[in-house]
């Protein structure tokens, strides 16, 4: 009994003695996260209860930032309008075209490689630098847009300055990113076992057949980070919006969320106001993701198809 006692002491002091080493390694982590996120996102949640100019001391008003926001707010509602339009429409044309570039750049061919670095490098330019060629391409006269447009016989279009194109000017101009999801659908496909396609095959199964029961079951996990990553993404617009259309463009038909809370916070001045506006687009992203991990029954894990043969 005695030397069973000690040999439990001995394991609870290694236990204790672990666990103290493992809190310090994670240590700057922690301490990282609570300074720079946790801290920051308390002070803000704080700040959305108060009238607060940067200039004059912070004035405690409680939920009145949120009340004005939901029931007397024009440019609130047409922000969200915009950006659920924006998503509604980039988010879908993003993922299949992200996806449709993969399968073809999967494919074994002789300079492969050139060609996945040539759909990628798109993707990891900056924001700014593509938003200025973006203007240029989208300029009225001698934009090349509109230059290939007439070459359809196609009439020229006033992309931003047309209440009823400058947002699909937005939705079209996010297409140029498609090389970051493209790359992550490429790691998916490649990692499907071809016996799959061979015994597929012999079967007698089609191109389409195998698409739709071997290629999409097998990269659902895929297509599931790439889903919520693009949600998070599309709600989050500024830089395009804040070169393009500073002023939400005509008729705010541009206006997108993020760039209507910068325009509160460091145009008005009204820092309670735009904490508060942070705050609603947290849990907006936030339902949304939860939404979509509770009607996640159509991703399957190559551990639960294992499980189920």
């Amino acid at each position: 009994m005695v030397q069973l006692a000690k040999s439990k002491t001995r394991r609870s002091r290694q236990a204790r003695r672990q666990a103290i080493e493992g809190y310090l390694c994670i240590l700057p982590w922690l301490a990282g996260f609570v300074a720079l996120t946790l801290g920051p996102m308390v002070f803000s949640f704080l700040i959305s209860l108060t009238k607060w100019d940067m200039i004059n001391a912070p004035r405690f008003v409680g939920l009145e930032n949120y009340a004005t926001i939901f029931t007397d707010d024009f440019r609130f509602r047409q922000s969200l309008k915009v950006t659920a339009y924006y998503a509604a429409l980039s988010l879908p044309l993003g993922m299949a075209g992200s996806l449709g570039v993969a399968m073809l750049l999967n494919l074994n061919l002789r300079g492969m490689r050139i060609f996945r670095s040539i759909f990628y490098i798109p993707a990891i330019l900056p924001g700014v630098a593509v938003t200025m060629l973006w203007l240029w391409i989208l300029k009225p006269q001698g934009g090349v847009l509109n230059y290939l447009l007439g070459f359809l016989h196609i009439s020229p279009k006033p992309w931003l300055s047309d209440p009823n194109w400058a947002l699909p000017a937005f939705v079209v101009m996010s297409l140029w990113g498609i090389g970051g999801g493209m790359i992550i659908y490429l790691a998916g496909l490649q990692s499907v076992p071809t016996q799959l396609y061979e015994a597929a095959e012999i079967d007698g199964a089609g191109s389409w057949t195998r698409f739709r029961t071997i290629t999409l079951p097998m990269i659902s996990p895929t297509i599931f980070f790439n889903l919520v990553m693009g949600v998070i993404g599309s709600f989050q617009v500024f830089t395009a919006s804040f070169i393009m259309a500073p002023g939400g463009g005509p008729g705010y038909s541009a206006l997108f969320y993020v760039l209507y809370l910068y325009q509160k916070a460091f145009k008005y001045l009204q820092m309670g106001y735009a904490s508060a506006l942070a705050w609603i687009l947290f849990v907006i992203i936030l339902t949304l993701t939860l939404i979509i991990f509770k009607t996640s029954k159509w991703v399957y894990y190559e551990a639960e198809m294992k499980n189920e043969k």
